[in-house]
């Protein structure tokens, strides 16, 4: 152990600011200039004092082609990586025939037929990729999210052979804009680049873009929609008749849809989970903006056209989701802000979880949205016939708590 000085002064703020002495006295290093590269460290370069490095320029040059280089083998490996890697991937069915399983775009591609086995090779001469089809192996399904999240292709072609496509097939393929399907097709069709089954009593596919190719069809500039947002431009791009033959909502079929106005057939039976899922206006400075103002339901038996004519084309309309509505599943109509009326009649028997969750929030104070549920059926009925998943009803911030929505039960219908 080090024994303290006594006569050593306590160290205070002034020794701070001291100069560095040894013995008291201060230390001067007078070293001349053109000698003070004798006093280097070992192992480094004398020091460059008013001197200029030699070879500076051509250190230089050297530095930033090497860097290009370095640049342009990255870019090459890059896209040899791109090229190399398989677009296509496909199973083998139980029939001997071929599923699309995944599909990886090559980063160009804009438009995807899915008909045969197709490979994708990078022509290292013309810089071009090469699509060779197997018309012996036809593809008859498409797996779950074999376009996952894809932000490139905007049209698909389906084949005539193609027989099961599994449910969210396409999501969040966020630059679709229309699905197109073989007319000799007997399992899907479509109506106006939306996808059916042949039937029509399964409406599958809104493409998350069908908006952008609504505005193409009627002569809507992309650049400056938001400022045509008049009366008729809502008509003929932000609102949808389903078909009176649907009866079932596909799951995740309105998925983030660019849609204000929703109309539904009275014989819809079953809206399946995530069927009207967050529809809003394309991202902007400000984000997501939700569309979804109004659903109607209507009474006519014979509309075939998903664009809006008029009131009397069908029938008898009132607010809110259908009369013989079954069941609605989990997350089906949840975080569209804009909706402020729900009601659920009497027909309904399941409600999902979190089936309206995030359809109500507060701004300045005041609740906002869907701020009550209104059931056509008293609550004991309700409790009794309807089975219920966890959160079915929207919620919001209470203290330090989640609170839901009431429900306002034996409602009549707005």
């Amino acid at each position: 152990m080090s024994k303290k000085n006594k006569n050593t002064p306590p160290l205070n703020e002034a020794d701070n600011n001291a100069q560095p002495r040894i013995n008291d006295q201060e230390v001067h290093l007078d070293i001349p200039e053109d000698e003070i590269w004798t006093y280097q460290v070992p192992g480094l370069a004398a020091p460059h004092i008013g001197k200029p490095y030699k070879y500076f320029t051509l250190k230089k040059i050297v530095f930033t082609v090497t860097i290009v280089i370095a640049v342009a083998l990255s870019c090459y490996f890059s896209i040899l990586a791109i090229a190399n890697k398989d677009t296509f991937e496909y199973e083998t069915t139980d029939s001997g025939a071929y599923r699309l399983s995944k599909f990886s775009n090559t980063g160009v591609m804009t438009e995807l037929n899915i008909d045969y086995v197709t490979t994708v090779e990078y022509d290292q001469i013309t810089k071009e990729y090469v699509f060779t089809k197997d018309e012996s192996k036809k593809v008859t399904e498409i797996r779950s999210y074999s376009l996952n999240c894809d932000d490139k292709i905007k049209t698909i072609y389906i084949g005539a052979d193609v027989e099961f496509i599994q449910s969210q097939a396409f999501y969040s393929c966020w630059a679709l804009e229309n699905i197109e399907v073989d007319e000799n097709n007997p399992y899907y069709c479509d109506i106006d680049g939306v996808l059916y089954n042949k039937d029509k009593t399964v409406l599958i596919n809104y493409p998350c873009n069908h908006d952008e190719y609504l505005r193409k069809k009627y002569g809507y500039e992309s650049e400056s929609y938001r400022a045509d947002s008049t009366e008729q431009y809502i008509l003929d791009v932000q609102t949808y008749v389903v078909p009176s033959t649907v009866t079932t909502l596909g799951e995740h079929c309105f998925g983030y849809a660019n849609i204000r106005t929703l109309y539904l057939p009275e014989g819809l039976t079953r809206m399946e989970t995530l069927s009207v899922f967050k529809l809003h206006e394309p991202k902007d400075e400000w984000g997501n903006t939700p569309s979804l103002d109004n659903i109607y339901s209507y009474t006519a038996t014979d509309v075939a056209d998903t664009k809006f004519s008029s009131i009397e084309a069908l029938g008898t309309v009132y607010n809110s989701l259908p009369e013989g509505l079954e069941y609605i599943g989990s997350d089906a109509l949840s975080y569209n802000q804009a909706l402020t009326y729900i009601y659920i009649p009497e027909s309904v028997t399941f409600i999902g979880h979190h089936a309206f969750w995030d359809d109500v929030y507060k701004e300045s104070g005041n609740l906002m949205g869907v701020t009550q549920i209104n059931v056509a059926q008293s609550e004991e009925s309700f409790k009794a016939d309807v089975k219920t998943g966890d959160s079915w009803r929207p919620q919001y911030d209470y203290m330090l708590f989640k609170k839901s929505v009431d429900v306002i039960y034996s409602a009549q219908r707005q």
